[in-house]
């Protein structure tokens, strides 16, 4: 975990200029509503990555969006987080806007077993150069809608998982030369449970 030790005003020349400003200003504020709406707990920046001294039309800059979230709940045996982090080009001389979006998601589970998931994915899009405050919201739209796919596509897989990955990760037939039921799991989980609470077999 990082510690701030010390902190300091900004100076003059380490600022963006007015004109980087007004769009960073107008994202800044379109991510913190789809932040505060998406992520709970989660929290959000947006800075110029380069490009700061622009003056106005014509120049190219860069902003930079980075999204973070995190929930721990050790007493459901379980934490999770999500980080994002958005490049934005504007690129005047196109009139165009390129998006690159490195999204990662980590989970721990660790109720009777350690089960762990670390999965990175990265997109692009693009849409039109516009205003400071049209832009904010169609950039907003293009995150919310791709990490909206994302966690879709997280959550089929994990739907996915018993008929899938878990059948993969043992053997084909059982030592009897016989396959595995998959459809009759519930019967085995019933017959354990019901043997457990009559106490028969021990």
């Amino acid at each position: 975990m990082h510690v701030c030790t010390d902190v300091r005003p900004a100076l003059d020349k380490e600022l963006p200029s007015a004109y980087v400003e007004e769009y960073r200003c107008a994202l800044d504020g379109e991510i913190l509503r789809y932040v505060g709406e998406a992520y709970p707990k989660g929290v959000c920046s947006v800075y110029c990555g380069n490009g700061k001294d622009a003056e106005g039309p014509g120049s190219d800059f860069e902003l930079v969006v980075v999204i973070s979230a995190a929930r721990h709940s050790p007493q459901n045996f379980c934490n999770g987080s999500w980080r994002s982090v958005w490049s934005i080009e504007f690129k005047d001389e196109v009139q165009m806007l390129e998006l690159k979006g490195k999204l990662q998601v980590g989970a721990h589970y660790f109720e009777e077993g350690n089960v762990q998931l670390d999965a990175k994915h990265e997109c692009k899009d693009s849409t039109i150069f516009q205003s400071s405050e049209d832009s904010a919201i169609t950039i907003g739209n293009i995150i919310r809608q791709h990490e909206a796919e994302y966690l879709a596509s997280l959550e089929a897989s994990y739907s996915n998982l018993p008929d899938t990955t878990f059948k993969d990760l043992r053997r084909k037939l059982l030592v009897t030369r016989t396959l595995f039921p998959w459809q009759n799991t519930l019967q085995f989980i019933l017959t354990r449970d019901i043997t457990k609470e009559l106490g028969i077999g021990k």
